[in-house]
């Protein structure tokens, strides 16, 4: 466990040093800001199950999803009460002080998972750039954003034929 944990610190901090540059800073805060409680994804989907009649249901049940999976990250927070990194300045404020798993990942795999299958394209991409952006503004260890997409991308996985609109 002791290497994975000195993998962890070095890879949060080369990437933190990544944040030095400003551009790199504001976009990462930004993502992880939009990211926050899965702001990002929940009002997305809404958007989409409103100018999307005809798969609306499937939207709501893909958005409900995400906002399951987040939950889930959170009840997890609660049980492993991993601190965050604290050999890094942050450069953001967290709501919380426990970093496992990234609740931001879990959120961002599991709308991913959940609207990459409604034929969003870009879903990937951008989840992909919220889980960095937890690493860039130095508040989560890579193992953390790691477990955080697998539990996103399970838990969407797993409710994906209830949202096709079958049985969960």
């Amino acid at each position: 466990m002791d290497d994975l944990d000195d993998m962890d610190h070095r890879i949060v901090t080369a990437l933190r040093a990544c944040g030095t540059d400003p551009r790199v800073a504001g976009a990462a805060r930004a993502l992880s800001w939009a990211g926050e409680h899965g702001a990002l994804w929940l009002a997305g989907g809404l958007a989409a199950a409103a100018a999307d009649r005809p798969r609306r249901g499937a939207w709501l049940r893909g958005t409900a999803l995400t906002a399951g999976a987040h939950l889930v990250s959170m009840g997890v927070k609660r049980v492993v009460r991993r601190p965050r990194p604290t050999h890094v300045t942050p450069l953001v404020r967290t709501a919380g002080r426990h970093s496992f798993p990234s609740s931001h990942a879990t959120s961002a795999a599991a709308a991913a998972v959940a609207f990459g299958a409604l034929g969003v394209r870009a879903a990937w991409p951008l989840a992909a750039a919220v889980c960095v952006s937890r690493l860039v503004v130095g508040v989560h260890y890579p193992s953390d954003v790691a477990a955080g997409a697998a539990l996103g991308a399970l838990t969407a996985g797993l409710g994906a034929d209830w949202m096709r609109g079958g049985r969960p």
